[in-house]
């Protein structure tokens, strides 16, 4: 049976201490956002620096994923690129994880047409029987999947949902009007995530839900109760804080945070990636660190 893709998903940052993974913090990661109600989690993303991860630490970070898990929410591990037969490959390899599911990102740089993107998800969903999203995000890939693509595309049984990062409203909310029965449109556009859930998404896939976790939550379940102005209110000191998570690249606001509350051992990215200004430094803890102590 399809896994159900719904509700607030989490990209999951992957913790670095010396230049190692750092397990010992992911897996207090797992524990802690499963513990506030996360619905699903999502290793191996850009959040998780999936490009700076060897082999060894990807098939480590996706087998600890699903023991921590243990069951209690789905995992789809990311799993993209821009050589499909180097996808297929990667992905016969993780197979032998008990995975739920993949999250799939656009072909990157080398700018495929609509043939070519639809050609290449048809044959990462044949390479396996797990449940596959698409993630369209083009002003990072330089390529846009059209809806009508991506409709064509929700026609193969496991390919079961899309993260839309489409950057255009217009698309976005053009794509929940047409979307068939059964197929999950989850933003994940952080900032439209009220804009979304307002006019039908399924729910989110939010790298700055890794703070202020039950806000971004209570937006969904008020949406699930109807009660439309109390995920207004629920979101009001949301729309401030995400900006502020997207002002340096992410994760590294992200991981700042982390760090200060004591939910990771270190701050550390792996280069390109370094660390946040001191003045961004400076916001955060004024928005976030101080704020929880008060």
């Amino acid at each position: 049976m399809p896994t159900k893709i719904s509700g607030l998903w989490l990209p999951l940052i992957t913790p670095f201490k010396d230049g190692a993974v750092d397990f010992a913090s992911y897996e207090r990661l797992i524990d802690h956002y499963i513990g506030l109600g996360v619905d699903g989690l999502f290793p191996l993303g850009t959040t998780g620096e999936s490009p700076t991860l060897d082999e060894a630490e990807i098939d480590e970070l996706v087998d600890r994923t699903v023991a921590r898990a243990a069951g209690r929410v789905p995992v789809f591990a990311g799993v993209g690129g821009n050589a499909t037969h180097k996808v297929t490959k990667t992905l016969r390899r993780l197979e032998r994880f008990a995975f739920e599911g993949i999250v799939s990102v656009c072909p990157y740089y080398n700018r495929p047409g609509q043939d070519g993107l639809i050609a290449h998800f048809r044959a990462i969903a044949a390479a396996t029987d797990r449940d596959m999203v698409i993630y369209n995000i083009p002003y990072r890939t330089a390529v846009n999947l059209s809806n009508d693509s991506l409709l064509e595309l929700a026609e193969v049984p496991n390919i079961v949902g899309v993260k839309d990062s489409s950057g255009s409203v217009t698309q976005s909310l053009e794509l929940l009007a047409r979307k068939p029965k059964g197929f999950a449109v989850l933003t994940g556009e952080d900032a439209l995530y009220l804009t979304m859930m307002a006019h039908g998404g399924d729910g989110g896939i939010l790298a700055a839900s890794h703070l202020m976790t039950e806000r971004f939550i209570e937006v969904g379940r008020r949406f699930a109760a109807n009660d439309v102005a109390g995920a207004r209110a629920a979101w009001a000191p949301l729309a401030q804080s995400v900006p502020l998570l997207f002002a340096e690249a992410n994760p590294m606001p992200i991981k700042y945070l982390l760090w200060r509350q004591g939910l990771i051992a270190s701050p550390e990215c792996r280069l390109p990636l370094t660390k946040i200004s001191d003045g961004l430094a400076r916001k955060l803890d004024s928005f976030f660190v101080e704020r929880a102590a008060a």
